[in-house]
């Protein structure tokens, strides 16, 4: 009698035991996790905190009890009503402090990651601080009962800075071996878009030099405030761009407008993955058939411009190209966007767009294999290879603003060096970004 007990506890605890040991395992590999997550964290543990009673201490200054701020950001779902409530504000003075703050920022454009500091005296909100992003600060402090709120206003300053480099590997990280931000190599891409390809183009071994701008605030780096005048040799090309004239437009060294019919890429940074082909093998249908466009791959969502002024001619399901959108322009063209994932706000046939605006983003959808932009040209009803398009330019500069362009043209070059760059016999390697055919 006493066995049976004895088999059932025994098959129960070869069962138990390691069950218990995994959950011990894993229970211990996520503590490791968190511990050497927080070993290795580049941000002070205060940031990820909220507040709570004695988290700061207090003085008295002018009769007026004020606590050490600590900077906190808005998390996903937060509201500025709700933060100030979830400090211990009365509803009656959440909305008068909301409607004080909202003289100085547009409170529904607050978002997550957005900053904002407060100041406790005991367990009282004692100040308050919003910031605006590249505006200023709205500081608010209560005096008496109330609330007082002033506006400090970002000092703005711009500097210019020169990038003198050669293209070793991808375009970002070439910019920043020669002293630049990465994310001058998109403010490159949209200068020179009509005339280079930078998903297909750049070539290992190209040169660059590029006078550009740099936002201050309060004496601290912000943001690239756009590119001032650059050259770029590539396989023995010379392009060169100066930003010229009350629209800031660009213009090549001779003069001419840089901007063209069309843009040499609807994306701004990605790769071709397959070429314009009158017989081509479909990798779904399994049988030859033409291709009558260019695939660009890039991730699912990335934004797909227009490459001209347009109408658009139809944004729908177009058979095996998905989600299509056709757009009309000038002299007899029509480009189409297809496989997108979804379409922008507001496109819908008879929407008017312009050169660069985003129609689009980048999909999977219809006859695919994976995310990707499948663009396509026709000219007079007949489809031609989008790469080989030769863009239309627009007027060059009045004549009598010449003059006034060239003395600028030839500061612009003194600024970036020597004019415009020493010849080479180096051989061009392999391409970066696309077929180097």
């Amino acid at each position: 009698m006493l066995l049976r007990p004895l088999i059932r506890a025994t098959a129960w605890l070869r069962l138990a035991v390691p069950s218990l040991l995994l959950g011990a395992c894993l229970l211990l590999a996520n503590w490791t996790e968190r511990a050497i997550g927080f070993a290795e964290s580049p941000l002070p543990v205060t940031q990820t905190l909220r507040y709570q009673s004695g988290m700061v201490a207090s003085s008295t200054a002018s009769g007026v009890l004020k606590g050490v701020p600590v900077a906190l950001v808005f998390e996903p779902g937060e509201t500025l009503g709700g933060v100030l409530g979830g400090f211990g504000l009365s509803g009656t003075e959440t909305t008068q402090l909301v409607g004080q703050l909202a003289q100085f920022a547009d409170l529904r454009r607050l978002k997550p990651g957005d900053q904002y500091a407060a100041r406790l005296a005991g367990k009282d909100l004692s100040g308050f601080e919003l910031v605006v992003a590249g505006k200023g600060v709205a500081s608010a402090d209560r005096r008496g009962g109330k609330w007082e709120v002033n506006w400090h206003q970002f000092e703005r300053s711009v500097h210019r800075n020169k990038v003198d480099g050669i293209l070793e590997g991808a375009l970002e990280t070439s910019i920043e071996a020669a002293g630049g931000e990465a994310s001058l190599s998109l403010e490159m891409a949209d200068v020179l878009q009509w005339d280079l390809d930078f998903t297909r183009d750049l070539r290992r071994g190209d040169r660059f030099r590029v006078l550009y701008e740099r936002v201050h605030l309060d004496g601290r780096y912000e943001s690239i405030g756009g590119v001032v005048a650059l050259i770029y040799e590539n396989r023995g090309d010379v392009l060169e761009a100066y930003r010229f004239g009350t629209d800031n437009g660009y213009y090549d060294a001779e003069g001419r407008p840089l901007r063209k019919m069309f843009l040499r890429s609807p994306l701004r940074y990605s790769r071709i993955t397959s070429r314009f082909s009158r017989r081509r093998f479909h990798p779904i249908l399994k049988l030859h058939r033409p291709h009558h466009g260019v695939d660009y791959g890039a991730p699912t969502g990335t934004p797909v411009r227009a490459t001209g002024n347009g109408t658009v001619l139809s944004a729908g399901w177009d058979r095996g190209g998905g989600r299509t959108i056709k757009v009309r322009h000038p002299n007899n063209f029509v480009t189409a966007y297809l496989h997108l994932s979804r379409f922008a706000d507001g496109v819908r046939r008879g929407k008017r767009v312009t050169q660069g605006s985003v129609i689009g983003y980048v999909g999977s959808t219809g006859l695919s294999t994976a995310p990707h932009l499948d663009y396509r040209v026709q000219k007079n009803g007949r489809w031609i290879d989008p790469l080989s398009l030769k863009s239309v330019p627009t007027e060059p500069l009045e004549t009598e603003r010449m003059p006034e362009f060239m003395a600028w043209r030839d500061e612009a070059r003194r600024s970036l060096g020597k004019e415009p760059f020493e010849p080479t016999d180096r051989v061009l390697a392999a391409g970066i970004g696309g077929s180097s055919s």
